[in-house]
């Protein structure tokens, strides 16, 4: 009798885990899948990738049915974006979990709202500015600054900074004012508390652009308490490198908060709103 041949290395880890309850997993996040019913049927009928897409745009797909109870709720307010809506699909009846996620705070605020939630809540931001030295003169250039849109009770939209001459962002912004800022919401607890991927549009963004100034002294006393209020710690930074502060007088505004839309909204909105998040 010839011996018997061994398992192929691969089977062993779907045996170990075979009887440890189903689960898929994409981008290295897993949920929990019940062994019966319609979503464990769609999962075994469906064994490429390729068919994973068609799960997620279902009603009752199996993202849907599966994903964590406390870690989403249904916003019939949202919608599914634009085009979601397929020739001939109904209204049907949705089901009572969604990939989808509320904002907390009820009622969407608009976009004004949510873009002034980002600039009050985030600590830092990502700068963009034209190089203006050695061989990538003229080149984009990018760096993560510190940033405070004012003392913890006064938010007025408008970024602050904390900065030194010997920067390169600096630099580039004494020669070349025009920069850009983008202000992501994965700095809060929102993204982490929904599991939601920080590159996911849902996890919104918001980009500033306009002309970096120096604070004129009249300013100056409320950039120290939009700052130190925010960043204790920057009081305590050597002052051999010339500190000073800087703000953003800004010209355009765009705010990424679903797939594929960057939606512009108008200075004086962006002003006049209340940080709300959406």
């Amino acid at each position: 009798m010839s011996a018997r041949r061994p398992w192929p290395c691969w089977l062993l880890p779907a045996l170990l885990c075979g009887g440890a309850g189903g689960y898929v997993v994409v981008s290295s996040v897993s949920w929990p899948l019940p062994e019966a019913g319609a979503a464990a049927d769609e999962l075994h009928s469906s064994s490429t990738e390729e068919a994973l897409p068609a799960l997620l745009e279902e009603a009752g797909g199996l993202w849907k049915q599966s994903y964590p109870a406390s870690a989403y709720r249904e916003d019939a307010a949202l919608g599914p974006g634009p085009a979601a809506r397929r020739p001939g699909q109904g209204q049907g009846a949705a089901p009572s979990r969604m990939f989808s996620y509320r904002r907390e705070g009820g009622a969407a605020p608009g976009r004004a709202g949510t873009a002034r939630f980002l600039a009050r809540h985030n600590t830092w931001g990502f700068v963009a500015t034209r190089a203006a030295r050695g061989k990538i003169q003229g080149m984009p250039y990018g760096n993560c600054l510190l940033l405070s849109d004012g003392p913890i009770n006064n938010s007025t939209g408008i970024p602050f900074f904390y900065v030194t001459p010997k920067d390169n962002t600096v630099t580039d912004l004494l020669k070349n004012p025009m920069a850009s800022l983008t202000l992501p919401e994965a700095d809060g607890n929102f993204c982490r508390k929904n599991v939601i991927d920080p590159e996911d549009p849902r996890c919104a963004r918001l980009t500033l652009t306009g002309q970096m100034v120096m604070v004129p002294p009249e300013e100056v006393e409320f950039a120290k308490q939009a700052m130190f209020s925010r960043h204790p710690v920057v009081r305590k930074w050597p002052r051999s490198y010339e500190w000073f502060f800087m703000k953003m007088n800004i010209e355009h505004i765009w705010l990424q908060s679903w797939y594929g839309e960057v939606s512009p909204i108008a200075v004086e909105e962006y002003l006049k709103a209340v940080p709300n998040k959406g």
